[in-house]
């Protein structure tokens, strides 16, 4: 399974209310920077964005690293996590061509039930788009008034705000931030702001390109104003879309001594430090952007925290209000996704369809959903499903998650060129990770989880090292775990496993894991307990692995 992550949601517009919120500090200025706006390509068609690329050759990453949101990337993830800019329409299938009719039941009821909500925030999105319109006039106005005497321009940093880009397409709000710049290149809120849209871009549409421009257009709110909390909000979350975790880290603090509200920030630092392995520094982080800054993004990571220390009711009852609290379409896609993820993890398949039914019904693309559901078809025994739907998602983005799950369910159909196509799902993820290393995205987890199973065995257990040696996670200690299991060192691979399982996370990969590593050290009745554990909690993680605890166990009982 793909560890999640939340490495992308785009900062709020203003604070959430309620006890103990604050309003976030603003500040006003201007600087200049000379150049183009970076992504954007001479001669494209208006109102698409400029230098969008088709995606990868076979086409996009979820950097899913490993927090879990993820993801989700997730996807990590993981390996990921959304915020997604367009309303759904109150009619329209899911996009899934797989989908059957129990699925399609759970889409129509949740869309009747949100049809209202969604009709009243349709006025909403409008008045954003309105107030995008006038922040650029008056923006113009304001530059215009001092550019031909020569006196400096002072530009509003807010003039085009990061909660704007949540309030319509983003695609749209990235083109209309690149006109809006190439007007007053001296916005350095405006830089600010197009860079975290590149970043959610790449992550939601899989242009890795993305990324490089992202810095770009950080470097130049920077250079314009240093020091901005904007700016560098924005470079700890591009750093954490990178897996580069201590950057992230770093660059949240710095933002946050400019500006302790920022929401960006203080979801940054939360995921760096569950990154890196800090899980009581990242509960203390989460306690306290719960009481700066209360919202969606803040409860996610809150929930998060508290699932990987195995308070499964907590996460349950955190998401649960999340979700009530959600109006826009990308929040109840999120959320509701991440309460799917968390009953499929529980074995709750049904629960976990109808949370990513949900999800859907708010955002009929919504990748993380569409695997999810994928996934829970398939452990509910719905294989020809899952393998429709995971055909669809990779056919668009062709992240290591989806592709392994695909060529796993291939292997075990077992039918005329089902092997090849297994083969080329998982020649895909080099591909991937190639694209995602020249795009500047530490890949090693990745790589090491997919060449562990089903690639270059050495290279999955260098990758897990070398991850191991930058960060000690639960996921890095089963990845590197793993990895010594499959290249024969089992002796050595035994306490990364049992460490991977220390904190209590309820994950049957990883119990599965210690499991066949605890029987082939010589230790049955461990290995017995951790191979059933898996196999009640979750007894359809993955397709290939569950069939081979199965095989263990009765190996394990016949030798008694």
């Amino acid at each position: 399974m793909a560890p999640r992550t939340n490495d992308g949601e785009p900062e709020r517009e203003r604070p959430a209310s309620g006890p103990g919120t604050t309003a976030p500090v603003t500040e006003t200025a201007s600087g200049e920077a000379p150049g183009e706006v970076p992504g954007e390509v001479p001669g494209e068609v208006p109102g698409e964005v400029p230098g969008e690329a088709a995606g990868p050759p076979t086409d996009r990453p979820d950097v899913t690293g490993e927090s879990g949101h993820t993801e989700t990337p997730a996807g990590n993830g993981a390996t990921g996590q959304t915020e997604e800019t367009g309303e759904t329409g109150d009619t329209g299938d899911t996009g899934d061509t797989g989908e059957t009719g129990a699925d399609e039941d759970r889409v129509a009821a949740v869309r009747r039930v949100a049809a209202a909500g969604r009709r009243r925030r349709s006025v909403q999105f409008g008045a954003c788009a309105a107030m995008l319109a006038v922040g650029l006039t008056a923006g113009a106005i304001a530059f215009g008034a001092v550019r031909d005497g020569g006196a400096t321009p002072v530009v509003a940093a807010a003039a085009v705000s990061p909660g704007l880009l949540a309030g319509a397409d983003l695609s749209t709000g990235i083109a209309s931030l690149q006109a809006h710049l190439r007007d007053q290149p001296r916005d350095f809120g405006g830089w600010a702001t197009l860079g975290l849209g590149y970043v959610e871009q790449a992550r939601t549409q899989g242009d890795l390109s993305r990324y490089p421009q992202a810095e770009q257009a950080l470097k130049r709110s920077l250079a314009l104003r240093p020091d901005n909390d904007q700016a560098l909000a924005g470079r700890a979350a591009l750093a954490a879309a990178r897996h580069e975790f201590g950057d992230a880290l770093a660059y949240a603090d710095r933002a946050l001594e400019q500006n302790p509200y920022n929401e960006r920030a203080l979801c940054s630092r939360i995921d760096a430090l569950v990154e890196l392995g800090r899980y009581e520094e990242a509960s203390a982080a989460a306690r306290t952007a719960d009481e700066r800054r209360p919202g969606v993004p803040v409860f996610t990571r809150y929930a998060y925290v508290h699932e990987l220390r195995g308070d499964v009711t907590t996460a349950r009852r955190v998401l649960d209000q999340a979700l009530a609290a959600s109006t826009r379409p990308g929040d109840i896609a999120y959320v509701a996704t991440q309460l799917g993820q968390l009953a499929w993890n529980q074995g709750a398949y049904d629960a976990a369809l109808t949370h990513y039914a949900r999800a859907l019904a708010a955002d009929e693309n919504y990748l993380p959903a569409l695997e999810g559901r994928a996934r829970a078809q398939a452990a509910s025994g719905r294989r020809e499903e899952a393998i429709q739907g995971l055909e669809n998602v990779v056919a668009r983005f062709p992240l290591p998650g989806p592709l392994v799950e695909l060529g796993e369910l291939y292997e075990a159909r077992g039918g005329e060129g089902d092997a090849a196509k297994a083969r080329a799902q998982y020649r895909l993820v080099d591909a991937w990770t190639a694209l995602a290393r020249a795009n500047g995205v530490n890949a090693d987890l990745d790589t090491a989880l997919a060449a562990a199973d089903h690639g270059d065995e050495a290279a999955a257990l260098r990758a897990a090292r070398a991850e191991w040696d930058r960060r000690r996670t639960v996921h890095t200690a089963d990845a590197l775990a793993w990895a010594l299991h499959v290249n024969g060192k089992d002796d050595e691979a035994l306490p990364y496993a049992r460490q991977a399982t220390a904190t209590g996370y309820g994950n049957a990969v990883l119990l599965y894991h210690r499991g066949v590593i605890e029987r082939a050290t010589g230790h049955p009745d461990e290995a017995r307990t951790h191979l059933t554990a898996s196999l009640e909690l979750n007894p359809g993680f993955s397709v290939l692995g569950a069939r081979e605890a199965r095989t263990a166990l009765k190996t394990l009982e016949a030798a008694k």
